[in-house]
């Protein structure tokens, strides 16, 4: 594809990323975390089973509906910061970048491609595991979900981060990993989509 785009002088179009699971392996840590914040409020058999029902969904989202089926007092936003902190803490130590994805992002970025990540995460999450594992070199435009009305799997923040660079007045795309089709399929998208 670039090599044809560079043949026949066409402008590159920008690509937006999914970060977790698809850009860097996070969810051990989104795991443990989550973990150990609900066993600081007496949830003791949260297992990564439980776990992979949330693969693909928002933070904010997951929170929700884990206060709700363990019955937890506290507020959504308390929850929040805590997993945030406890995840920040283990992402800094240990975050790794899916190989063929740095390779990719690099090309990519060799080839003049504008390049933006749209999240579930954090925006500080975001930074810190694009700082630890390098991929900040390439890809300086993010957008979290909290900075948008709906977080995952509604679509967003992936529209929020193609408006961030006046991106709707060429092609986009979206590029998703098909191993969590929550967040892509929910409404009918697919893995790989390109809007006009």
């Amino acid at each position: 594809m670039l090599e044809a785009m560079e043949t026949q002088h066409l402008p590159a179009p920008p690509v937006l990323f999914d970060l977790d699971g698809t850009l860097i392996d996070s969810e051990p840590n989104y795991y443990e975390a989550g973990r150990r914040l609900l066993a600081g409020h007496g949830v003791r058999d949260f297992s990564w089973e439980n776990h992979t029902r949330f693969i693909g969904i928002g933070t904010r989202e997951t929170l929700t509906v884990l206060r709700r089926e363990y019955g937890i007092e506290a507020p959504v936003e308390e929850l929040l910061a805590g997993k945030n902190a406890l995840y920040l803490e283990l992402a800094g130590a240990s975050t790794t970048a899916f190989p063929e994805m740095r390779a990719l992002v690099r090309r990519l970025n060799g080839h003049g491609v504008p390049m933006a990540v749209a999240s579930g995460s954090s925006r500080a999450a975001i930074a810190a595991t694009a700082a630890v594992t390098g991929l900040d070199a390439y890809l300086p435009l993010y957008v979290s979900a909290e900075e948008v009305a709906h977080g995952k799997p509604e679509p967003d923040v992936f529209l929020e981060a193609a408006r961030g660079r006046a991106w709707h007045r060429i092609r986009a795309w979206s590029w998703r990993t098909p191993r969590r089709p929550r967040a892509g399929g929910a409404r009918g998208r697919h893995a790989l989509r390109r809007d006009p």
